[in-house]
């Protein structure tokens, strides 16, 4: 009787075959949201296969191939009969299906059909999943009712009617909500939590709403008193996108109700001076001063204003903020790693591992996020260990054009210029930035978002720009439809007041009043930002290095037994740690320079000097491609247990009250993370910084770093910075890309005691090169020239000794015991190819000529090199010999320098590679050749 019954049952059921297409549309909104079917679907597709312990979700060819099994065993199927459903039922389910695959469509693709565009030109494509008819449904279904599966309002069933209104306001209104690509279901749910309990749409108070008025207000005012008072002066305005003023009021001020100490604000031109102004509290008198021309003359060689930083801060319910605006150059996104960074170490400095006591903030371009790759490598950073920060807000000032772009088709590939922050299942909240509730309730919510899951949030601010890419372009030219549309829309205030006056919020003399008395403060050229505070929130004291020359004193010392007893800590590790063969093999040997028995190599001495400066409290970060082992398999300063692969850092365990250090393998990018070491070196004086490029001609992928931040930072903006690089540099016969570290480009960039350019040629060159960077009282950046052969080069040794003595010599006589007088030649040199001339010479018996090595080209050490210049005195003939071609290295750049020290009278000659427009021949052979020659040359007195 019953399998008569479970038969009849089956036969009738939808779950027969003829039903396979209805199963499929079931199945998909169930991988899509297990919530959204009914429940006796649910424990069918619940007991689905899993292929060790996870579920099959795309292989929908099995999953037919299963159901049809179920068909064939008919009542034998392992169904539950209280979930079954009669003939009569059949029909009610497939549409309360529809009904959820409607919501799940709005989802999805609600944005596609959201009102954006303050303009009214964007002609967005239909989208059929948004269609009633789509899901065999129509108007004649509004009065039935149908459950909510879980969407997100306060009811557990709503009439199709009201549900359809509910949908469209939630996710076509004037925000579009873009989050169901996260993969994360606890991320789906709270937002759409937060999205549809209030239909993107929550009740605000009259006090904020005012808020909000005085911020367009502001946000306006600004820009118009500039295009008076400066008529046809470039100053990127903001008008179009004014919402952004109350937007960033209002993202600090619930930032430091949540706790937030500080915020780190990163932007290009656009509305700039108005955020100076009316967010961070700068003077407007002073910003007045600047477009008249006026300057202090102790700030050296200065910039734009638009390019300008500043520092305040700023009173919210949970005590002051910081804020701090990242000084910025044209190359637009560059400065969001630097944010970046600089968060990073404002974080390690309050020992905030979560990212809640400081929020970095980035504010892009429509056309830059979508066009520049170091929007792509910061995202990609944005949650490994060595880079992550909590997450940051980023703001797309989105002005449905760039630069003079008038066609998406041209600006990009995708349909939003914020498609790219989906790689990292960022959420995107697209919003017309002429509805300023709308605009402050998705702020609420992308904070709320960072704070909670610690990730990045994008809000895409759809607004317009009034004035051409600057005051002095015309865009009709290029745009003649959008502009003609622009000179006809009203501002942004102006629509806001007007709904304000319209509900009684506010009546138009009051609004006639806040605008008087803007104007008013404007003319008084104070602060107008209530909430500016004099600052004191800012944690970090750069004084004991400010006002230090080159020549400043210091101690790099350290006793023998000191050396000793750190070098014993740092060959040290758990007994049951087991290292790879070569590692141990390397490690054996550090043992036996520690006691003495050998001479110290490269890494060892580089490991101490990590060592040394851990024990004075200092502490370090280095990163970089390789930089736990090394790219040449030197430092290995991170050692992995060949059993578990579990890591070690025996800098980590010097001493109980040491320094920090972190060592992180980076992403595989050089701007990116070059402008994030920048970032953080610029924030935190009392670290060693240090970057490391694979080989030194990689740093070329981060060229905007070094000529925009690195060497002219100072004299730009008074940035001091103390970040090391490391850039591997000598010709090994490896080919163009992998032998120079150009050098000459850094040497270029030498003016104004900008940076240190150094070549050191032994481990206690390079160690005391180091702890002088640590110890002196001085931070400016130091490019190293490091080598590669020389790390294991049979004469780079040095003694402990030498470590000890804790000197850098920026210019090295001659090693050999030549008597001065014999000499007929001197031959200068930098790097590797000393060690080419050392061995040369010595296999040629030659004492007529001496070798000079130079470790420090810039600041050039004259006093010193002269000093050891004056032995030679008698000597006419000097030589500079380089590896690298004669148009490349130090020849042109330092040879001025050289002439003022030789003695007058003297010749001073070239022995190297002749030019060449690559760095490096391909071919060893004829590398061979060249070095073979260049040696030659240098040591041949003619």
């Amino acid at each position: 009787m019953q399998d008569s019954v479970m038969k009849a049952w089956w036969d009738s059921s939808h779950m027969a075959g003829g039903n396979t297409a209805y199963i499929e549309e079931m199945y998909e909104a169930y991988l899509e949201d297990p919530q959204s079917i009914l429940e006796n679907w649910k424990v069918i597709f619940d007991a689905l296969p899993k292929v060790d312990g996870v579920e099959v979700e795309s292989n929908h060819t099995q999953i037919k191939a299963d159901f049809k099994h179920m068909a064939s065993l008919g009542p034998a199927a392992r169904f539950t009969p209280g979930a079954a459903a009669t003939q009569g039922d059949v029909q009610s389910d497939e549409r309360q299906v529809k009904v959820l695959q409607l919501i799940n469509a709005y989802r999805f693709r609600g944005h596609q059909h959201a009102n954006l565009d303050p303009l009214s030109l964007w002609i967005q494509p239909g989208v059929r999943d948004l269609e009633l008819k789509h899901h065999n449904l129509s108007e004649s279904d509004f009065g039935a009712m149908f459950n909510l599966g879980s969407y997100a309002v306060n009811a557990d069933k709503m009439g199709l009617g009201d549900l359809f209104k509910s949908l469209n306001r939630t996710y076509c209104g004037s925000i579009g909500s873009e989050y169901m690509h996260i993969t994360d279901t606890e991320q789906k749910r709270w937002l759409q939590q937060r999205i549809e309990s209030v239909e993107a749409k929550p009740v605000i108070d009259r006090d904020e709403k005012i808020n909000i008025l005085k911020g367009l207000i502001a946000a306006d005012g600004m820009e118009k008193y500039l295009g008076a008072k400066f008529t046809g002066a470039k100053r990127f305005s903001l008008e179009g996108g004014d919402a952004l003023v109350p937007m960033l009021k209002g993202l600090i001020t619930q930032a430091g109700a949540f706790g937030t100490k500080e915020v780190v604000i990163g932007m290009a031109h656009r509305g700039r001076l108005n955020i100076l102004v009316n967010v961070l509290g700068k003077n407007p008198s002073v910003l007045f001063d600047e477009f008249a021309g006026k300057h202090d003359d102790t700030l050296g060689a200065g910039d734009v204003k638009y390019h300008a930083g500043f520092s305040s801060d700023f009173a919210t319910p949970g005590g002051n903020v910081h804020l701090a605006l990242a000084f910025n150059p044209s190359h637009l996104e560059i400065v969001n790693p630097v944010v970046m960074g600089s968060v990073r170490a404002r974080l390690q400095r309050r020992h905030c591992e979560d990212g809640s006591a400081v929020l970095p903030i980035t504010i892009h371009g429509d056309a830059a996020i979508a066009g520049q790759g170091v929007v792509q490598e910061t995202f990609n950073m944005s949650q490994t260990r060595g880079f992550k920060v909590g997450g940051t807000v980023r703001i797309v000032i989105n002005n449905q054009v760039g630069f003079t772009t008038s066609n998406i088709e041209d600006a990009r590939s995708t349909q939003y210029c914020t498609d790219i922050a989906k790689m990292v299942q960022a959420p995107i909240f697209h919003v017309n930035a002429d509805d300023p509730e709308a605009v402050m309730f998705v702020t609420k919510l992308a904070l709320d978002y960072r704070n909670k899951f610690k990730r990045d949030v994008v809000i895409d601010l759809v607004c317009y720009r009034r004035h051409g890419h600057n005051e002095a372009d015309e865009p009709s030219a290029t745009q003649p439809l959008m502009y003609k549309k622009i000179k006809k829309h009203p501002v942004a205030r102006q629509i806001y007041a007007d709904q304000l006056i319209a509900e009684g919020t506010i009546e138009k003399h009051e609004v006639d009043k806040l605008m008087a008395e803007y104007r008013a403060a404007l003319d008084h050229g104070a602060c107008v930002v209530q909430e500016w505070r004099p600052m004191t929130e800012h944690s970090v004291d750069w004084s004991p290095y400010i006002g230090h020359d080159w020549d400043v004193e210091y101690d790099g010392s350290l006793t023998v037994e000191k050396m000793k007893e750190l070098g014993n800590a740092l060959i040290n590790y758990p007994e049951k740690h087991r290292l790879q063969s070569r590692v141990n093999k390397l490690y054996l040997d550090r043992k036996a320079m520690v006691d003495g028995e050998k001479m110290l190599d490269w890494g060892m001495a580089e490991n101490l000097a990590y060592a040394t400066i851990l024990a004075d409290k200092t502490n370090i970060r280095i990163t970089g491609q390789d930089s736990g082992r090394g790219t040449f398999f030197h430092r290995h300063a991170v050692l992995y247990n060949q059993e578990d692969g579990s890591a070690y850092l025996p800098l980590q365990n010097i001493s109980a009250d040491q320094g920090r250090i972190d060592i992180y393998d980076s992403v595989l990018s050089e701007e990116a993370v070059m402008a994030f070491e920048y970032g953080f070196a610029t924030a935190e004086p009392s670290y060693l910084t240090i970057w490391e490029a694979q080989f030194g001609d990689f740093a070329n992928g981060a060229q905007v770093v070094f000529d925009q931040f690195l060497s002219s930072g100072e004299a730009k903006w008074g940035r001091l910075c103390g970040l090391t690089m490391l850039l591997p540099h000598g010709y090994e016969g490896q080919g163009p890309e992998h032998s120079s570290a150009r050098l000459e480009r850094w040497l270029q960039m030498c003016a104004d005691h900008n940076w240190q350019v150094c070549v050191p040629s032994t481990p206690a060159q390079v160690y005391n090169m180091l702890r002088r960077q640590a110890v002196r009282p001085m931070r400016r950046p130091l490019i190293v020239m490091s080598p590669k052969s020389l790390l294991r080069h049979p004469l780079a040794v040095s003694s402990i000794e030498e470590l000890a003595a804790g000197v850098f010599y920026n210019v090295i006589d001659e090693v050999d015991e030549l008597d001065p007088q014999h000499v007929k030649r001197v031959v200068m040199c930098s790097g590797k190819v000393y060690y080419d001339l050392l061995d040369q010479r010595r296999k040629n018996e030659k004492n007529d000529v001496a070798i000079v090595r130079l470790e420090q080209l810039y600041p050039f050490p004259q006093e010193e090199f002269k000093a050891i210049m004056a032995k030679y005195e008698h000597v006419t003939d000097w030589v500079w010999c380089q590896e690298e071609p004669q148009n490349q290295g130090a020849w042109y750049c330092s040879q001025h320098h050289i002439w003022q020290s030789i003695p007058p009278g003297s010749n001073l000659t070239y022995a190297g590679r002749k030019a060449s427009a690559s760095p490096a021949v391909g071919y060893v052979s004829v590398h061979n050749q060249q070095q073979k020659a260049l040696v030659e040359d240098a040591l041949t007195i003619n």
